[in-house]
């Protein structure tokens, strides 16, 4: 109850960081008239990247103006989010979101440059299914018979994890299936994948775009996914649903605006965005990526990030996770 409370009120914050103050004629205006810039918190070259430039490109086309890519990256996506949330509220300056800076980080630091309250969500782009995945010489046929070969050999028995981020949905599937996976961290997900390789731990979750490699090279195996359905390109590997593990994680991507910009604009940009992403190309390249193309209203948008922050907030509270 206290975490749908929780929920409510941030539902409530966004929608109140959205609201309309005067007359929408007055607001949209010409908008946009000049250059929209997307931040992404990363370095270039990166998935998150990669994904803005694509909508980026096609989004210039919508507005009649050039979108441009603009990187500011810093520890957890701190930096390009702060720098976001004090930005005029006017439409051209906007975050390439994620669940790290924008869900994750509320759980993991004690102190942040921004708030939830200071972003009003435009609309989602795409979500990151993720993979367990074991070694391939691991004696587990499937998910069931690794949970309860962690029971067996709990001092055997342990996961990598790239970051809090991946660490949080690693404890909450030990929680919901009782399994006694140690925690080990590593800096990436290439290196927590080198480590299950090497045998140097039994299981990682991981998203699926780091994983496809590997999983061709015969190196290691999937043994479910995380998401609500299976995968069009990975039919064979079942959903932990499926398998009576109630768990469902996806990690997403999506664009905000700073908290005040006008309503008329977010309609604006959110109308664009669903054009973008409902064309057959990038649909195409975001599913070469192992991303599944998305978009939302605002609202829903909303929704997802208020019913999230608490859930991870709670789970990192229970299991003293911290960023490091």
């Amino acid at each position: 109850m206290q975490t749908e409370r929780v929920a409510l009120k941030l539902v409530l914050a966004f929608a109140m960081a959205a609201a309309v103050v005067v007359p929408a004629a007055a607001q949209v205006g010409s908008y946009p008239n000049k250059p929209v810039t997307i931040v992404v918190g990363f370095s270039a070259g990166g998935s998150s990247d990669a994904l803005a430039r694509i909508v980026a490109e096609k989004l210039a086309i919508g507005l009649g103006q050039p979108v441009l890519v603009e990187n500011r990256p810093g520890v957890a996506s701190i930096v390009g989010a702060a720098f976001v949330a004090k930005a005029k509220p006017d439409g051209y300056t906007l975050l390439m979101g994620a669940s790290g800076p924008n869900v994750f980080n509320y759980a993991l630091y004690a102190r942040l440059p921004y708030a939830p309250q200071e972003f009003a969500p435009v609309s989602l782009l795409g979500t990151f299914p993720l993979l367990l995945l074991a070694n391939a010489n691991n004696p587990a046929k499937n998910v069931q018979e690794l949970i309860a070969q962690s029971k067996q050999n709990p001092d055997k028995s342990n996961y990598g994890a790239s970051s809090a981020s991946f660490q949080l949905v690693t404890e909450l599937f030990n929680t919901k299936t009782g399994a006694r996976f140690a925690h080990i961290p590593y800096k990436g997900s290439n290196d927590a994948i080198t480590a299950l390789i090497s045998g140097d731990v039994t299981m990682t979750l991981v998203d699926a775009g780091a994983a496809s490699a590997v999983l061709q090279g015969g190196r290691v195996k999937a043994l479910a996914v995380t998401s609500s359905e299976r995968l069009k390109d990975m039919p064979g590997v079942p959903t932990l649903s499926e398998l009576g593990v109630d768990l469902k994680v996806s990690f997403w991507s999506g664009l905000l605006a700073p908290a005040g910009t006008p309503a008329p604009v977010i309609k604006r940009l959110q109308e664009e965005i669903t054009k973008v992403m409902n064309m057959p190309d990038v649909k195409s390249r975001f599913t070469a990526m192992s991303v599944v193309p998305a978009s939302s209203t605002p609202e829903e948008f909303s929704k997802v990030i208020a019913t999230e922050i608490p859930l991870w907030k709670q789970l990192a509270l229970d299991n003293n996770i911290k960023a490091n």
